[in-house]
């Protein structure tokens, strides 16, 4: 159970942040990937369904991985893929979230750069997507939240989460 202090001193910003992801249709949940390029790509279809993105993101996304190695694997377990601001391809601006049972591996030598959450992030609005980012970061530093996530395998699971902790 979450202590009265995080509940507390927790800003509005993240308190609907699954709820929205769930509301966008902005969800996946996967078993395993091939290749972390595989689980980019997938973790970014949410935000290509809706033409938030089109293809021309996620291919800078994952070059930017190629050239510049897995800084987008934040803590263990959490990827929050993203390419520079203001990137071609980009239509609006959002997050999805995407589940992998099985770890992603960036990094075969190194399993701090494995990931099993991620958070895909597109931006044409800078602002928003500042809070967008403020607010998926207040949300992680919630160790419960971020076991639950770990735990999620449906929509109904992260409004679960969302109604228990945020």
């Amino acid at each position: 159970m979450p202590s009265r202090m995080n509940r507390t001193f927790r800003s509005d910003r993240s308190c609907n942040m699954l709820k929205t992801f769930v509301e966008k249709k902005h969800t996946c949940f996967h078993r395993s990937f091939g290749s972390w390029e595989e689980a980019i790509q997938a973790g970014c279809k949410p935000l290509l369904d809706d033409n938030t993105i089109t293809q021309v993101y996620v291919d800078l996304v994952i070059k930017c991985v190629k050239d510049f190695g897995p800084y987008i694997v934040i803590a263990p377990n959490i990827a929050m893929p993203h390419s520079t601001e203001g990137a071609d391809g980009v239509n609006d601006t959002a997050i999805s979230f995407m589940k992998v049972e099985e770890p992603v591996h960036f990094d075969p030598n190194d399993p701090e750069k494995d990931a099993r959450l991620f958070f895909t992030l597109a931006s044409v609005n800078h602002e928003k997507h500042l809070e967008n980012m403020m607010s998926l970061a207040e949300m992680l530093m919630n160790d419960e939240v971020v076991n639950a996530l770990l735990d999620a395998k449906s929509d109904e699971d992260l409004l679960r989460i969302q109604n228990q902790y945020l």
